[in-house]
């Protein structure tokens, strides 16, 4: 029960119905009374943060890769979340939290509307990947400055090995070197690109699954 101190105008102290009186340093003041908030565990929540913890084990070894490919997209929110977003929502497949896996074929690790490149390939030799492509420079947007973005993850390590500024479109190349133990491991294998200002990026291409050799 609330207390009035000093008439009916007054401020008051205690509860009255959902709202609190109170003081501080002879101000009397009132706030909303605060909500019983619980945590349910809903199914559908259980379902939400089974998949926000698969995507964040695959963001996190590629933030700063992340940081440019999504940059374009930060409005209103991080270029980290609006991958989670997008990666959660169209990335994710399995019925269950216990059977949720990564669709890597279906992510994107960059998005934007810059021009890919054509016939993007890559290959695996001598502990390197080397990605191939066809310049096509002069479609839409594309510049033969533009730079390759190589991103290479690997699911045994949880581990990337990526480059945000690589060679230039009209270069057709870009290779990545792999640590000595990546030997044997499974890679996925993507491809970005990004205009020499770093004002545009392009939606990522994604080159395969491989064995590291």
């Amino acid at each position: 029960m609330g207390t009035i101190k000093q008439g009916i105008l007054g401020g008051f102290s205690g509860k009255v119905g959902t709202v609190v009186g109170s003081s501080w340093k002879g101000i009397s003041y009132m706030r909303g009374l605060a909500q019983n908030v619980k945590n349910p565990r809903t199914t559908e929540q259980m379902k939400q943060r089974s998949k926000f913890a698969l995507t964040l084990g695959f963001l996190k070894p590629i933030t700063s890769y992340i940081r440019v490919g999504y940059k374009t997209l930060a409005n209103k929110q991080t270029a980290f979340n609006a991958a989670m977003s997008y990666i959660v929502t169209n990335a994710i497949s399995g019925t269950t939290p216990g059977t949720y896996v990564i669709n890597f074929a279906q992510v994107l690790v960059s998005r934007g509307s810059l021009k890919q490149p054509k016939g993007a390939t890559a290959t695996m030799a001598s502990g390197k990947v080397s990605i191939t492509w066809t310049d096509n420079t002069g479609e839409g947007d594309a510049q033969a400055t533009d730079k390759a973005m190589p991103l290479v993850f690997n699911i045994s390590k949880e581990e990337a090995l990526y480059n945000t500024a690589s060679t230039a479109r009209s270069s057709e190349a870009a290779e990545l070197t792999f640590p000595s133990d990546w030997v044997g491991d499974t890679a996925h294998i993507y491809l970005g690109f990004i205009s020499a200002d770093g004002s545009a990026v392009a939606t990522s291409l994604y080159l395969g699954e491989k064995t590291v050799v």
